[in-house]
């Protein structure tokens, strides 16, 4: 089958590779019709290239049909249609039961000390091939795939793998109360999505900031008030502003969608540049170590946040030096909540928002899409920001 495959920093390319078959009786085996590109793709396309083998199949968001079930899977059939969660669980251990399936004790990656496997991510999480891909092994499938009907195209249900469930985590997180006001930061997909949820979940004002014409353009024409960080001088300033609309106070909550790799944050971007260039056996160990991250945008929700308001944070971190304003989120009581989305624990929440009416705007929340073959310049493309790529879909 054909694959898309990580070969270095900046380097994906699409390959054959043998076709996955079932190893446990938990497996399936489902024929992918459609896969996203997701900005923690780009992570891997660039800063934690210390944790990637070439070779390793990439990709955490795909749907498609059943072509094959083990026999420990009673609920799945041949033929039956399935959005794949980013992350492999088995729904019966403790951490399951809590609904937090992104630390199921079953697929934990002890070696590595980290939590559920995930598809396509890296070696800290199983190394597990992932869904950019024609074929996908799914393990613990009696629990993960979720049954979506026949009939919508794809996009009606394929965000239900990442992009949904992970801004809808954001917004629960963020425990915005009714009528309240919410920021976020970063208009990328689980930036804008995120304020669409948060929209229809009771938010009474929504700010967006960004820097990329498309993304702020996205939100605003869907009642969100947007801010361009190019104009202002300083976060200081894009944080005055924003206070100014909420009685001089700032938002009851902020959400972070720009993680790692936030814009303005110069030395810690040498930093990172720095590591990926140095031999694996080196970069892995002083990345698990002595990594940072680009704290800009995090640094920007700290102090936009009111006092006694909620940080959630959900763009990716990896940094294991990062430092921190403790002085500040002690002082303005913070609280601060994180994590890789839970998509079972809120699956059954949002399906009911997939239909006709599409609340969301999932039907045509997608800016791209293009044939798997095309993955190296989607890659590119999204990682550049170029010609107004938001979301982009590949179908194999």
């Amino acid at each position: 089958m054909r694959a898309v495959t990580w070969q270095g920093k900046r380097d994906v390319r699409v390959e054959n590779v043998p076709d996955p078959r079932l190893e446990e009786p938990t497996d399936a085996i489902i024929r992918v019709t459609s896969t996203g590109l997701c900005g923690s793709d780009l992570h891997l396309y660039e800063v934690l290239t210390p944790f990637m083998t070439p070779g390793d199949i990439l990709g955490h968001e795909p749907m498609g049909i059943v072509e094959e079930v083990g026999a420990a899977v009673p609920d799945l059939q041949v033929g039956d249609r399935v959005v794949v969660p980013f992350q492999i669980a088995c729904g019966n251990c403790w951490m399951c039961l809590t609904g937090l399936p992104t630390q199921c004790e079953t697929t934990q990656v002890g070696a590595e000390g980290m939590g559920a496997a995930l598809f396509g991510y890296t070696r800290l999480y199983g190394a597990v091939p992932g869904g950019q891909a024609e074929y996908l092994r799914v393990p613990q499938a009696q629990y993960g795939p979720i049954k979506v009907p026949q009939g919508p195209p794809d996009d009606r249900f394929v965000y239900l793998s990442d992009v949904l469930p992970t801004a809808w985590q954001a917004v629960a997180y963020a425990g915005i109360p009714q009528g309240g006001s919410i920021a976020v930061l970063g208009l990328g997909p689980i930036g804008d999505m995120a304020c669409r949820v948060a929209q229809v979940r009771g938010a009474g004002r929504v700010f967006g900031v960004d820097l990329v014409p498309e993304r702020l353009r996205r939100a605003r024409e869907r009642g969100v008030e947007t801010f361009d960080l190019r104009s202002f001088d300083d976060e200081k300033e894009l944080v005055a502003a924003i206070r100014d609309q909420t009685d001089g106070r700032g938002p009851d909550a902020v959400i972070d969608a720009v993680g790692t790799e936030a814009h303005g944050s110069v030395m810690a971007r040498m930093v990172q540049n720095a590591s990926s260039m140095l031999p694996r056996k080196l970069s892995g160990p002083m990345a698990e170590r002595f990594s940072i991250d680009r704290l800009a945008a995090l640094y920007t929700a700290i102090d936009l946040v009111r006092r006694g308001g909620t940080l959630s944070l959900v763009g990716v971190y990896g940094g294991m030096a990062d430092p921190m304003p403790m002085l500040t989120l002690f002082d303005k009581q913070i609280q601060i909540r994180m994590g890789q989305a839970n998509v079972r624990r809120w699956s059954d929440e949002i399906i009911p928002y997939l239909t006709d009416e599409d609340p969301l705007g999932v039907d045509d929340f997608a800016t791209h899409r293009v044939p798997l073959t095309d993955a190296p310049h989607a890659y590119d493309m999204f990682q550049r920001k170029q010609d107004g790529a938001v979301k982009v879909l590949m179908q194999p």
